[in-house]
């Protein structure tokens, strides 16, 4: 069973309210007929109630079960601008310009959010990275002890040696260009407990790089994932996350066994590796492509994380099956662990 139906069975269990600022989107209405068709909680669509009931018609879809808000006339509007010109970044903003901010269904998501009107946001449908991530990181804080937020796609490949069950936990693939060592070493232990979270499964984590176990004191690349991967083990083990982390790991080496012993690394993470870091956005940006495009992987996020609250920044090329997917991740990443797999599951 796939991650995402195994993740959905729960959620029929514990349902949640899932925020898709771009409610009108003809993939964004099928994604959240599904979810709200398989009882996994109330998706809620943000925009122009008319435009999104003349797309739904079009789709022959129905929309019972959906919430539809229109962030300028919902209830929730004044008490938001209150609550948007409190934010320490917008102290003393203008009564005007803060309601053109959260007249924005970005921002009206993002503060919906962080007051509970919501459980999770999955956003970047119609518009660019930066349009969908701005607010969820000018209005969400941090998680204790985490410096950068960062992101994180599963990959569902066919190969069910890989990973867990054929599920690899990518990062960063979406938000930080160049990560320094300190950024590394929180983007693995945030990514390896998200991973835990949904799957119940200890984290393997690889720390990438072009070599392995390199003794080349001369490359500066190396030895920020060496330093970042000393870091990520001390962070894990104060944050009290089970995990394994090791590095600096080739792919292949993170991936496959007989690699792994070639290239001497005796770690349980050789061959293992669950959650792949990597060393900046240009090459998880690109392997998180080819694995799409030439493995034929569905990929899922990107999922944001190190914030206090679940949200998704999606591409604007993902299909309504990504898109469901993605919301099945944050709605899962919104209940306790406890509930999710523990004895109260």
């Amino acid at each position: 069973m796939s991650l995402i139906e195994a993740l959905a069975e729960r959620l029929v269990r514990h349902p949640k309210r899932v925020v898709f600022p771009e409610g009108s989107d003809p993939r964004i209405l099928q994604a959240a007929r599904q979810f709200a068709t398989r009882k996994l909680g109330v998706p809620i669509l943000l925009g122009d109630r008319t435009l999104i009931k003349e797309n739904a018609a079009r789709l022959d879809l129905r929309l019972d079960g959906l919430r539809i808000l229109e962030p300028e006339r919902a209830d929730e509007f004044p008490e938001f601008v209150k609550k948007f010109q409190g934010l320490l970044r917008f102290k003393g903003l203008d009564e005007v310009s803060a309601r053109d901010y959260v007249a924005n269904s970005n921002y009206f998501a993002a503060i919906m959010l962080a007051t509970m009107g919501a459980d999770a946001v999955v956003a970047g449908a119609t518009h660019s990275a930066a349009s969908g991530l701005r607010p969820l990181f000018q209005v969400l804080t941090l998680q204790e002890g985490v410096s950068t937020a960062s992101s994180m796609a599963i990959a569902e490949t066919s190969h069910p040696h890989l990973g867990i069950n054929g599920h690899l936990f990518l990062a960063d693939c979406g938000v930080l260009p160049n990560p320094t060592a300190e950024q590394l070493a929180d983007i693995a232990v945030t990514t390896a407990t998200l991973a835990h979270h949904l799957t119940n499964q200890t984290p393997r984590v690889a720390m990438l790089a072009y070599s392995t176990k390199s003794r080349d004191p001369k490359s500066p690349v190396i030895g920020k994932v060496q330093v970042a991967t000393a870091l990520a083990q001390r962070k894990a083990r104060e944050r009290g996350l089970v995990a394994d982390i090791d590095g600096e790991l080739q792919l292949d080496a993170a991936l496959d066994l007989v690699t792994a012993k070639q290239k001497g690394v005796d770690s349980s993470v050789g061959g293992h590796a669950n959650v792949l870091v990597f060393p900046d956005l240009n090459s998880g940006n690109i392997a998180l492509k080819m694995l799409q495009l030439v493995a034929g992987a569905r990929t899922y996020g990107q999922i944001i994380t190190g914030l206090t609250r679940p949200a998704a920044e999606i591409s604007r090329g993902a299909s309504a099956h990504d898109i469901f997917g993605t919301a099945v991740v944050v709605a899962a990443q919104a209940v306790d662990h406890s509930f999710l797999y523990g004895q109260k599951a």
